[in-house]
């Protein structure tokens, strides 16, 4: 079992992009997925999450220019990430409870790396 995130890249200040966390392996389901991020010389932190009913919530500093959202058929989730600020670089974690059939257990991707410049 595995979680992966990609996506990240090089992008202008009011630009976008989009983040993709795939859960890979035997598995029955995503059941939470959320998103952190870290930049140099800072803690990593929270940046959104969204549960198995579909409720969403995002730090303050992301509301209305991220949305967090997951496509069940691929055991996928991803971060759309629009009017893109140069303090939202950092590294990008993912991290989720995936349904093993028998067990639910927390796993985390290996973070992307987004850049954005001024």
């Amino acid at each position: 079992v595995q979680l992966q995130a990609s996506g990240g890249g090089l992008v202008q200040a009011g630009g976008s992009l989009r983040l993709f966390c795939a859960a890979s392996g035997n598995i029955g389901s995503i059941n939470g997925m959320r998103w952190y991020r870290q930049a140099p010389g800072n803690q990593r932190e929270w940046v959104a999450t969204i549960i198995s009913g579909g409720r969403t919530d995002y730090a303050r500093s992301v509301k209305g220019r991220f949305t967090i959202s997951r496509e069940s058929a691929k055991n996928t989730g991803y971060l759309q990430m629009n009017s893109l600020r140069p303090e939202d670089t950092a590294v990008y974690y993912c991290n989720a409870d995936l349904n093993l059939y028998d067990k639910v257990e927390n796993y985390w991707g290996q973070g992307t790396q987004v850049t954005v410049s001024s």
